[in-house]
C-alpha cells in the first residue's frame, strides 16, 4: 500500500478538486451532481498521469531515482500500466455520466495526459501540453456544470500558466544547476499575483459606477413621479380632513419605493477574500522559488516545484473568489492544510 500510495502521489490530489470547483465558479454556476461527476473524472484521469508517468520513466528512475516504486521492485511495470488505463477508463466514464460535452472535454484532457506521459514529456512541448491538461481539467468543472464555458476560459489561462512554470521547474528537480527556471516562474508568480489584484481593483470600480448609475436613474425616475403628481394636482387648498386631499405627513407611493439594499459589503467581503487567497498563494509559490533560485540544488528544486503543486489549491480558491463565488473559494482553500500535511509524509513531486 505505501508503494501505490508513493506510486500515484495522493498528497498531490488534494490539488486536483479546486479545478472543477473554480470552473464552476468561472462559468457563473454553483457547484452541483455533475460537478461532482467532473471531480471523481479529474481525479481518476490525473492518478492515471502519475502512474502512467512512472511507467514511462522506469528506466530513468533507475538512475535517479531508485528508491521510487517501479526502479525498487515494489510495484511492476505491468501493474503500474493496467492502473493507468482502467483510471483512464473509469474517468472517461464518470465523465459521460455528465453528458457529451464534459465526455469530449474528458477526451481531450486524457489525450493530453498520455501524449506528455509517452511522447511530449522530454520535448520542448512538454511544458505547454501539461499546462493545457490543467487548463483543460478546469474547463472539465464549468462545462460539467452547466455553466457557461467561455466565462471559464480566462481562469483556465491563468492555472495553465502557473502549471508552465511549475512544469518549467520541475525538468532540472532531479540534477538541479539552473536558476533561470526558478527565477521565469518567480516572475511568473508576480505577474499572476499582480493580475488577480488588478482585477479585484477593476471590479471594484465597476460596481461602484454600476450603483452609482442606479442611484442616479432611481433619482430620475422620482423627480419624474414627483412632476407628474403636481401636473395632476390642481387642488392648493390646505389639507383637511374631507377635502379629498391628503395629509402632508400621509404615506404616498414615492415613500414606498424603497431601493434595494446596496451589496457593497458583501462585495467587500469578496474582493477581501480574493485578496487574501492571492496573497496567500504568492507566498506558497514565490518562497520555495526564491530558494531555488539562489541555490539550484536537486533538494531546494524539488521543494520549488512541490511549493508550486501545492500553490495550485489558493490559486484555485482566488478564482472562484474572483467569480464571485466566496463559498466556494474557502471550501477550495479548507484542502490547503490536509495537502500539506500529508505531502511531509509523501513527496508530490
Amino acid at each position: 500500500m505505501r508503494a501505490w500510495v508513493e506510486l500515484l502521489r495522493l498528497p498531490a490530489l488534494f490539488t486536483v478538486p479546486g479545478d472543477a470547483l473554480a470552473g464552476a465558479a468561472a462559468a457563473g454556476v454553483r457547484p452541483n451532481s455533475r460537478t461532482l461527476l467532473a471531480i471523481g473524472s479529474s481525479l481518476c484521469l490525473y492518478e492515471a498521469g502519475m502512474a502512467l508517468n512512472d511507467w514511462a520513466d522506469r528506466a530513468e528512475d533507475a538512475v535517479d531515482r531508485p528508491h521510487r516504486p517501479l526502479p525498487s521492485g515494489r510495484v511492476k511495470p505491468a501493474a503500474a500500466l493496467a492502473a493507468a488505463g482502467g483510471l483512464t477508463l473509469a474517468g472517461l466514464a464518470l465523465a459521460s455520466r455528465a453528458g457529451r460535452r464534459p465526455l469530449a472535454v474528458a477526451g481531450a484532457l486524457a489525450a493530453t495526459v498520455w501524449s506528455y506521459d509517452l511522447v511530449l514529456k522530454h520535448t520542448p512541448a512538454g511544458p505547454p501540453a501539461m499546462a493545457a491538461a490543467r487548463g483543460l481539467d478546469l474547463l472539465l468543472g464549468g462545462v460539467a456544470s452547466g455553466g457557461d464555458t467561455r466565462k471559464a476560459v480566462p481562469s483556465a489561462l491563468t492555472l495553465a500558466t502557473h502549471t508552465l512554470a511549475v512544469t518549467t521547474v520541475s525538468r532540472h528537480e532531479t540534477q538541479g544547476g539552473s536558476p533561470w527556471a526558478p527565477l521565469t516562474a518567480l516572475a511568473t508568480t508576480t505577474a499572476l499575483t499582480w493580475s488577480l489584484t488588478r482585477d479585484n481593483g477593476t471590479r471594484d470600480t465597476r460596481t461602484r459606477d454600476v450603483l452609482n448609475r442606479e442611484d442616479g436613474t432611481r433619482g430620475d425616475l422620482m423627480r419624474y413621479d414627483l412632476m407628474r403628481y403636481d401636473r395632476t394636482r390642481h387642488d392648493r387648498t390646505p389639507a383637511t380632513p374631507g377635502n379629498g386631499r391628503p395629509p402632508e405627513n400621509a404615506p404616498t407611493a414615492l415613500q414606498h419605493r424603497r431601493p434595494p439594499p446596496r451589496p457593497g459589503g458583501v462585495n467587500l467581503n469578496i474582493a477581501t477574500l480574493s485578496g487574501a487567497l492571492t496573497t496567500l498563494y504568492a507566498v506558497t509559490s514565490a518562497r520555495p522559488l526564491l530558494h531555488a533560485a539562489m541555490n539550484p540544488s536537486p533538494p531546494l528544486t524539488q521543494r520549488a516545484v512541490g511549493g508550486g503543486i501545492r500553490a495550485m489549491i489558493p490559486l484555485q480558491a482566488a478564482l472562484a473568489a474572483r467569480s464571485g463565488a466566496p463559498v466556494t473559494a474557502l471550501l477550495t482553500a479548507a484542502l490547503a492544510p490536509a495537502a500539506r500535511r500529508f505531502s511531509r509524509k509523501v513527496s508530490v513531486t
